[in-house]
């Protein structure tokens, strides 16, 4: 005997079948339930503004005034430095965002026909569902819209939900009426506080389709979570995470409701805030509930805007840029901007947290690709986060092709598959 031990079994291939019998149900509910991130673009934020005063020179205006109002305060290299951007990155920064707020001041917008619009009457809003149609189409048509656009119509509650249906009705038939629907249509169900609300929307995604004769499964929409009925039902339950999955696959994000949901705990108004621990426990819930579906997660918002004096406005950019901040380096990349001047500080904090964090990335990655020796010994899930991390970046504009191909020796195509691997694709 020399000590070695044979390479043998004792399972038959029967154990094995039994094995895979116990687990088919398992192996079928994760491929379905939780198909992963499909990669396709996430805004970095959402503009909110009342149907009614939306119109197509609306996007070149929300920038002009942004830039405008950060001349008026010494420019974006000061404010750069004002919200703490390190020197080192500062000028590249301040350039990004200059681009950004020229080429692309907003990434995603909603039409408001909820608490930004109010009660109007059915005929004022039916007239401005029309024109929120049209609007839409034009400025897809003439290419200034921005990646995502789409209306928020009044919840399903039971005072405001036949108005909400109706102007969910007239908005897609006027779509389709003047030539389909966008590419990055989004629809945003508001004040959900139980699934039986979520379920009722897909059965009104599912008639809207066979009426106007749209492929199935076409419509999704985000759920707006501002209630703590979703955080926990009366039988205990948290139906946050049972929605997402008896919504046949429509629900494509969770947006926090900064002050509904802060107001429904009956927090006062002075300490409603998006770090309030009541929001961070609502949102972690929601994280945790979504992790692996593919659904995207949303921040709010802060309603202090920089306006006013300069020591109000620059007040409210550290406030909202020190917001922003948090909430990417908790794993929130989205969030609501309710002013032009928002836009400032969402970019810089934005732009800040992806460069300060690029070279350690870029490396590490880079390192991992090349199976090249490093102090530290990154595995598959942390190479995804890192690819991830990258990808983003790119996205919002933060950091370029060229030296992301230079710095990591891959391709926008590679670290996209590295980011999502196509076992995560749906």
């Amino acid at each position: 005997m020399d000590g070695t031990v044979a390479a043998g079994t004792g399972l038959s291939q029967s154990d094995h079948a039994t094995a895979d019998g116990m687990l088919r149900e398992t192996d079928a509910l994760l491929a379905r339930e939780y198909p992963g991130d499909d990669g396709h673009r996430q805004p970095v934020h959402t503009v909110y503004v009342p149907a009614d005063q939306f119109g197509p020179d609306f996007f070149a205006d929300w920038g002009r005034r942004a830039i405008d109002t950060v001349r008026e305060h010494g420019g974006l290299g000061a404010l750069c430095t004002v919200l703490g951007v390190p020197s080192d990155l500062g000028e590249a920064v301040a350039a990004r965002v200059a681009d950004k707020l020229e080429s692309e001041p907003i990434e995603d917008i909603r039409l408001d026909f909820e608490d930004g619009y109010g009660d109007r009457g059915d005929a004022a809003e039916d007239a401005d569902a029309v024109a929120a149609a049209t609007a839409v189409v034009a400025v897809v048509s003439d290419g200034t819209a921005p990646p995502f656009i789409g209306i928020r119509f009044k919840c399903f509650e039971s005072a405001t939900r036949a108005r909400g249906i109706r102007t969910l009705d007239i908005f897609i038939g006027g779509l389709v009426a003047l030539g389909g629907l966008p590419d990055g249509l989004v629809l945003t169900l508001p004040k959900v506080s139980t699934v039986s609300q979520v379920e009722a929307m897909v059965y009104v995604c599912e008639r809207l389709e066979a009426v106007h004769g749209l492929d199935a499964g076409r419509l999704t929409f985000e759920v707006q979570m501002e209630t703590p009925q979703l955080i926990l039902a009366l039988d205990g339950t948290v139906p946050v995470a049972q929605l997402l999955h008896r919504a046949k696959g429509r629900v494509s994000a969770l947006h926090y409701g900064t002050y509904d949901y802060s107001a429904s705990l009956g927090i006062s108004a002075e300490y409603q805030s998006m770090e309030h621990p009541a929001a961070d426990y609502a949102k972690q819930v929601m994280q945790v509930a979504v992790a692996g579906t593919g659904v995207r997660l949303s921040d709010g918002s802060s309603n202090v805007i920089p306006v006013g004096d300069p020591d109000a406005v620059l007040a409210a950019w550290k406030l909202h840029a020190r917001l922003v901040r948090r909430s990417l380096e908790r794993g929130y990349y989205q969030g609501w901007d309710l002013h032009p001047a928002q836009l400032a500080s969402r970019y810089i904090a934005t732009y800040s947290f992806y460069r300060e964090g690029y070279p350690a990335a870029a490396l590490r990655l880079n390192n991992y690709v090349n199976n090249t020796a490093s102090g530290t010994m990154d595995e598959p899930a942390t190479a995804r986060a890192l690819a991830n991390f990258i990808s983003r970046g790119l996205s919002c504009g933060a950091l370029t092709d060229r030296e992301v191909g230079s710095d990591t020796s891959l391709t926008a195509a590679e670290l996209s598959a590295l980011a999502y691997p196509p076992k995560n694709k749906s």
